[in-house]
């Protein structure tokens, strides 16, 4: 579902209206809070935000079909580049350092080679949940809605894939995500995740320890987790 970028006034409660079914518990009980309510309303007071489209994760990737979390911290904030996945750019948008490092250690781990564009669509597509922490973002300002409560929300969501019986993936980059281990962790319960972490794929840390991103192998841990499980993990990108 695409979302026009001339928006209403209650944009952003029209959005939430429209989170699919398997994700609206968590939603709407935030929306319900004190805090989601008043997030609501300055999000809406924002002026430009990005991205149009706030919860593209959702509707992509069902909460019964996650196999793979990939967490990020907040959407891009300059033009054009996001659109509600963690780490990926439309069709058509060059591709920040992040991404290209992702692109590179999938190409290292697995031998993939990955389309000119940086658009991750597909794996959404395939049970690979790609949250951003926050869901918001003023343009030309890193981590400006930071704190306004997406965060509330966004572990909810978190907890919630943790939370079911079936096992998932979680790859934690960086030490942003990292702080979403015991969360993870006490939500879980019997189920049995796998948990693996590695430095942030940003050239500033992709290749420092003590967990160098590349190199770290998680596509190729992911794979083998769920072969265990007796099915397939496709991580090619068209």
């Amino acid at each position: 579902m695409l979302f026009d970028t001339a928006r209403p006034a209650h944009w952003l409660s029209a959005q939430f209206d429209a989170v699919p079914p398997s994700w609206r518990d968590q939603t709407e009980a935030f929306r319900q809070t004190a805090q989601g309510q008043q997030l609501v309303q300055r999000v809406e007071s924002a002026g430009e935000v990005y991205p149009g489209e706030v919860f593209a994760a959702l509707h992509l990737t069902a909460l019964p079909d996650v196999r793979v979390v990939i967490l990020g911290q907040d959407p891009y904030h300059g033009p054009g580049q996001a659109h509600g996945l963690a780490f990926s750019v439309q069709k058509g948008v060059a591709i920040p350092p992040s991404l290209r490092n992702i692109r590179k250690e999938l190409t290292r781990d697995l031998g993939l080679v990955p389309p000119e564009h940086g658009c991750l669509q597909a794996w959404a597509q395939r049970g690979v949940l790609l949250l951003n922490t926050v869901l918001t973002v003023s343009p030309g300002q890193a981590a400006s809605h930071a704190a306004w409560g997406w965060e509330t929300l966004t572990d909810r969501l978190i907890a919630a894939v943790a939370a079911r019986s079936q096992p998932a993936v979680f790859m934690l980059w960086g030490a942003h995500a990292q702080k979403k281990r015991p969360l993870i962790e006490a939500a879980a319960g019997e189920a049995r995740h796998l948990i693996l972490q590695a430095n942030h794929p940003s050239p500033l840390s992709a290749t420092r320890g003590p967990e160098p991103f590349i190199g770290c192998g998680h596509f190729g841990q992911a794979q083998s987790f769920w072969r265990d499980q007796g099915q397939a993990l496709d991580w090619a990108l068209s």
